[in-house]
């Protein structure tokens, strides 16, 4: 059994206050493509979504990011055409407000995957080198595998991007594909 795990693909993140930009511009029909696919054919989906307070003095990404992904802001609706794909079946798909880089730490995830008996986990989404890594680490920490669809990552750090690619193959383990769809 397989799950698609979709990672912080909202406006804030493509081309708000934390961009991306171009490289995640790009990869949005493929985001979008490979969700509706997944969902349609009855595999578990995960929206994992990234979710902070605003003014919270707390949270650690404070000190490191501008505010993004803000709760009741346009900046954490989903991307383009992500957003019509998840509102035409959010039925279907389990939406997960995240706080930290993994889409593992703090939330149900890992109970949600077990519960259904899912062994592998697909991932797509933004950005490869900090929370698809981070959530990729802790999905072969608990020991799933595990495929990330290169066409459908990005950074805003290219050079993380692939490093990123290339840790994922060569210390998780992971397959790293291209998508079938063009």
């Amino acid at each position: 059994m397989k799950a698609l795990i979709v990672i912080d693909f909202t406006n804030d993140f493509v081309d708000g206050s934390l961009p991306v930009g171009e490289p995640a511009v790009e990869i949005q029909h493929t985001v979008a493509e490979l969700t509706k696919r997944y969902a349609d054919r009855g595999d578990f989906v995960v929206m994992a979504v990234d979710l902070h307070e605003e003014g919270d003095p707390y949270h650690p990404e404070v000190k490191l990011f501008p505010p993004h992904n803000i709760r009741n802001t346009r900046g954490r609706h989903l991307y383009g055409e992500l957003e019509e794909a998840y509102e035409s079946r959010k039925d279907v798909i389990y939406w997960m407000d995240k706080t930290r880089y993994s889409a593992f730490c703090g939330t149900d995830l890992d109970i949600k995957l077990r519960e259904r008996g899912i062994t592998e986990v697909h991932l797509i989404g933004v950005c490869t080198d900090i929370c698809v890594l981070h959530t990729a680490v802790d999905a072969y920490n608990r020991g799933y595998s595990l495929k990330i669809y290169e066409d459908a990552v990005a950074s805003f750090n290219p050079e993380g991007h692939q490093w990123a690619l290339s840790h994922f193959k060569g210390s998780l383990g992971a397959e790293v594909v291209r998508s079938e769809h063009k």
